[in-house]
């Protein structure tokens, strides 16, 4: 149909590494939301995480490739690596509305970054320049805390979608400590993800 808007997913994170989870997350968010695509989006220096055991952003950028390759619904967007420094999703959703001002855009959260969204930087902005749909994650409501600079329309928007489907408690850090430990991380990341982890001796 002419003048069709495009549907695109967002899906941000250190992705150190990326994992089943992830994978899970961004499929369930293109079949439920009806995504034409879903990005792939690392960042660079993340605002509200420590760059503990943060893997380089090219070895990152790598198993990201890794993970989704032959999966023409998925693709890694650098944006973020590209602009470097502390990397802040209002920058980030300002700049893809530039480039594609004929698409409308699906900010997946989980549940419990959702609890920070008060926390981040520009939040009635941000909250402007997308949907959310929010990840529900075990022991995590999925409601954001009352943000005094969100209006009564703002704070209605981050309630409306919830995804339903897997919940899948894998979290990159376990994947990190089970490599450093010696232990195996089949079924939680991809085997190329595995066999990059190994061959490049990250994480140990």
């Amino acid at each position: 149909m002419a003048g069709k808007r495009k549907r695109i997913g967002i899906l941000g994170g250190t992705f150190n590494p990326i994992h089943l989870g992830h994978l899970l997350i961004a499929q369930d968010a293109m079949e439920q939301m009806a995504l034409d695509r879903v990005k792939f989006i690392p960042s660079a220096t993340p605002p509200h995480k420590t760059a503990e055991a943060l893997a380089s952003e090219r070895d990152r950028l790598q198993m990201l490739r890794l993970a989704i390759r032959g999966n023409d619904h998925f693709e890694v967007d650098d944006i973020e690596i590209r602009r470097g420094g502390t990397s802040y999703s209002v920058d980030t959703l300002v700049e893809l509305r530039r480039r594609d001002p004929k698409a409308d855009f699906y900010f997946i959260i989980g549940a419990d970054s959702l609890r920070e969204l008060h926390l981040w930087r520009e939040t009635q902005q941000v909250v402007r320049l997308c949907t959310f749909v929010t990840v529900p994650r075990p022991g995590f409501e999925a409601k954001p805390v009352v943000d005094p600079r969100l209006d009564a329309a703002s704070r209605k928007r981050l309630r409306q979608h919830v995804l339903r489907g897997h919940s899948c408690d894998i979290a990159s850090r376990e994947i990190r400590s089970r490599v450093a430990s010696g232990r195996s991380i089949r079924y939680l990341v991809p085997d190329a993800v595995t066999e990059y982890i190994r061959r490049q001796r990250l994480y140990q």
